[in-house]
């Protein structure tokens, strides 16, 4: 299915990531496979960052011809607070040659956090410069909860917010913020919408230290039973129908998935889950999953 909504996430390409990742890194000649796929199916835009490891190597070793690219700025060291813009203009040129273009379409910040600090408006003036003199089309914030937003926005504006959202993982919606982001005409990603796999495993295959949410798994599996539904073709197709997210940022471990994917979308309209109100946030927030 033609979808060019998605934008293809490139973590497992530069290292080992996901709770469901059985294969580990993708290798290089599959990550061409991937593109390939990708890029046939519709989709335009890639997303990558400085911390994924060799991800921004092995993408320019493809060759990134008619894509849009979006990276991420690691978080701003201490030591660097005197010369604020030097270091980002560093890290982006390095960024690029790492990715062999010149100039990225997207730019997001890692640690929005740290807007908040006594650097950042110079962080902030920094990211405006590099738009202006060319270095990237757009700049935004990569967050993990949307109450980030609430001082953000008040006296900074980007064109693109890039959030975790799901069929399980709803805060952007019943915050208000998915709303007031579109009527600010800032660009919405959204990423983890499977919650790194989480959402797509059996019970069997699911680790145990998942099981303190066993309520919230058989309701999970009684809704897909009931609608006939794949946890794939769920995940994807809830937040495929809604039509103020710009682009879903979706990354796989090969080329089957990716094809797997793209067969699978198949957007209903349909009655939700019957969650808790109050969703448990070391569930919804993969960093705590480790201490579990």
């Amino acid at each position: 299915m033609f979808e060019p909504r998605i934008a293809l996430g490139t973590v497992q390409f530069g290292q080992n990531y996901g709770v469901a990742n059985e294969l580990g890194q993708v290798g290089i000649q599959e990550c061409g496979r991937i593109l390939d796929e990708a890029f046939s199916q519709g989709v335009d835009t890639i997303d990558t960052a400085i911390g994924y490891g060799d991800s921004e190597v092995i993408l320019g070793s493809l060759g990134l011809e008619n894509w849009k690219i979006i990276s991420k700025l690691p978080q701003l060291p201490e030591s660097v607070f005197s010369n604020t813009f030097g270091w980002v203009l560093d890290q982006v040129t390095a960024s690029l040659n790492r990715l062999r273009v010149g100039s990225l379409h997207g730019l997001l910040l890692h640690y929005p956090d740290q807007l908040l600090s006594p650097v950042g408006k110079d962080i902030y003036q920094s990211l405006l410069r590099l738009k202006e003199e060319g270095y990237v089309k757009k700049i935004g914030v990569s967050i993990y909860s949307p109450t980030e937003l609430d001082s953000i926005f008040e006296e900074m504006h980007f064109d693109i917010v890039q959030a975790p959202f799901s069929i399980l993982d709803r805060r952007l919606v019943n915050s208000g913020w998915l709303k007031r982001l579109r009527d600010a005409n800032v660009e919405v990603h959204i990423r983890s919408i499977f919650l790194q796999g989480l959402l797509l495993m059996s019970n069997a295959r699911r680790p145990q230290k998942f099981d303190r949410w066993q309520s919230i798994w058989s309701e999970w599996n009684r809704w897909l039973e009931e609608n006939r539904l794949t946890p794939l073709e769920a995940c994807l197709g809830y937040v495929l129908s809604i039509d103020d997210v710009d682009r879903v940022v979706i990354g796989v471990d090969s080329h089957a998935q990716l094809c797997e994917i793209f067969s699978s979308m198949n957007q209903r309209n349909l009655s939700l889950p019957k969650w808790p109100e109050n969703m448990d946030m070391e569930l919804l927030h993969p960093a705590h999953w480790v201490s579990l």
